[in-house]
């Protein structure tokens, strides 16, 4: 009885260290924005996102449906002060990262003044991240210490460091994961709209080949009736042609 007693704190403090890890993951947890937006032929669309000194921009776009016209737009990223960064011209997707040296409000813009006709469906994912904040490091202790008062041997004893450590890799997994998905997903979309697009390219030009067979075949029985109907206005235009 008094051995369990005494690997409670133990426990209650593993516990506890592990709920603190959790909650500096959390909080320490990057900005992830995904959006589908659209393009009307012959416009601009710009967004606008403030990034602080020191984070690093990661954009991902990609044109999931092009309308009657290709897959493609343009892509310009802007700094605060207007300064082009990255400028792509008709091009279906790309990949940008770009790390921050002026704090501001920065600006992705879909360009689609190009296309006279056909809209464009645009599916984007920004990441906006500090470089080396999935572990926040020794800065995590001192809450801890503050809370439990324990010194920090003590921590390391416990091997909470390994906790840490492993709860980080797997938020970074999980994040891949889920981006991974996210992209499988747009070329899904993509795909699907293409096929659905050639689907009724094929039907409409099918009903036009069908109602000209149609057409043609009317005629040529009237034709050939007119032939041989002596008494009728067609034979005796045909007469006077001399057919």
């Amino acid at each position: 009885m008094q051995a369990m007693w005494r690997g409670m704190p133990a426990l209650l403090l593993l516990l506890l260290v592990a709920g603190l890890v959790l909650l500096g993951v959390q909080d320490s947890q990057a900005y992830d924005k995904e959006m589908t937006v659209y393009v009307d032929a012959g416009k601009t669309e710009c967004l606008y996102h403030t990034v602080k000194l020191g984070e690093s921009i990661d954009f991902e776009y990609q044109v999931i449906d092009g309308g009657h016209g290709d897959l493609d737009i343009s892509f310009t990223l802007l700094d605060p002060i207007g300064l082009v960064i990255v400028s792509d011209y008709k091009k279906p997707e790309n990949i940008h990262r770009h790390e921050v040296a002026k704090e501001g409000d920065y600006r992705f813009c879909f360009d689609n003044s190009f296309s006279m006709f056909n809209r464009k469906t645009v599916f984007f994912e920004l990441i906006v991240e500090r470089e080396g904040e999935e572990l926040r490091g020794d800065t995590q202790w001192n809450e801890v210490d503050e809370l439990a008062g324990l010194s920090r041997d003590e921590y390391y004893d416990m091997k909470v460091q390994d906790i840490m450590d492993f709860i980080g890799r797997i938020r970074l997994q999980l994040n891949k994961a889920r981006q991974l998905q996210d992209v499988l997903r747009s070329h899904e979309a993509r795909d699907r709209n293409l096929a659905e697009s050639n689907f009724q390219k094929v039907n409409h030009w099918s009903m036009l080949q069908i109602s000209a067979m149609i057409g043609v075949g009317i005629i040529q029985v009237f034709m050939l009736r007119s032939i041989f109907a002596t008494g009728g206005r067609m034979h005796n235009l045909w007469r006077k042609l001399g057919i």
